[in-house]
């Protein structure tokens, strides 16, 4: 898995998905590394790739669906809802919408989530955490039990950090560490891997 990890990691910064200079983001902070997680997940080997590495952590948790809040977890969801039908053991997709809409079935959360479901959160990075955190609360609010929650990248600022004091299974497949390092995961193992 780390083999597929470093390998997703030098395609991210192929198609510029990973970024080095400077950078503002969005908390205003300065960062030296940036992650455009759109241009690795809509990218066609991008998208098999991401969907491949969350379906293996998927493998065997019992998840029925998998999603998050728009944008960043649409092409992700999708992605891992392909690589699970074509490995024969379809999970399903959803979106949680920022906020519900104001027309039609006025729905939050879109796509194929049943009460109940046992659920797996993904979104491209997570820096505090907000947007999972909106995700996580829209599907518990649903009567779903968040079984693991995945980002591609964790900046470190404070979000994974959050997820685990809360009790959540949070999985990064890239770390953006302090000193300036990009690494993967190297928590994470495939089966009958040492």
């Amino acid at each position: 898995m780390k083999k597929a990890i470093d390998s997703l990691i030098q395609l991210a910064i192929k198609t510029g998905a990973i970024k080095f200079g400077e950078f503002t983001l969005a908390s205003g902070a300065k960062s030296n590394r940036y992650f455009e997680g759109k241009l690795l997940t809509l990218h066609p080997e991008g998208a098999n790739r991401v969907g491949e590495v969350i379906y293996s952590i998927l493998e065997g948790t019992g998840v029925d669906a998998v999603g998050g809040l728009i944008i960043g977890a649409i092409p992700i969801a999708t992605a891992v809802s392909m690589v699970s039908y074509q490995h024969g053991k379809p999970i399903s997709a959803f979106l949680v919408r920022e906020t519900p809409k104001e027309h039609g079935t006025q729905r939050q959360i879109e796509g194929h989530l049943e009460p109940g479901s046992r659920v797996a959160i993904v979104d491209d990075v997570i820096t505090r955490g907000g947007s999972v955190i909106k995700a996580i609360q829209a599907v518990e609010s649903a009567g779903c039990k968040v079984v693991k929650v995945i980002t591609i990248v964790d900046r470190h600022e404070g979000g994974g950090e959050k997820l685990l004091a809360d009790g959540y299974d949070f999985v990064p497949l890239i770390h953006f560490h302090a000193d300036g390092s990009v690494v993967s995961n190297d928590a994470i193992k495939a089966k009958g891997e040492t």
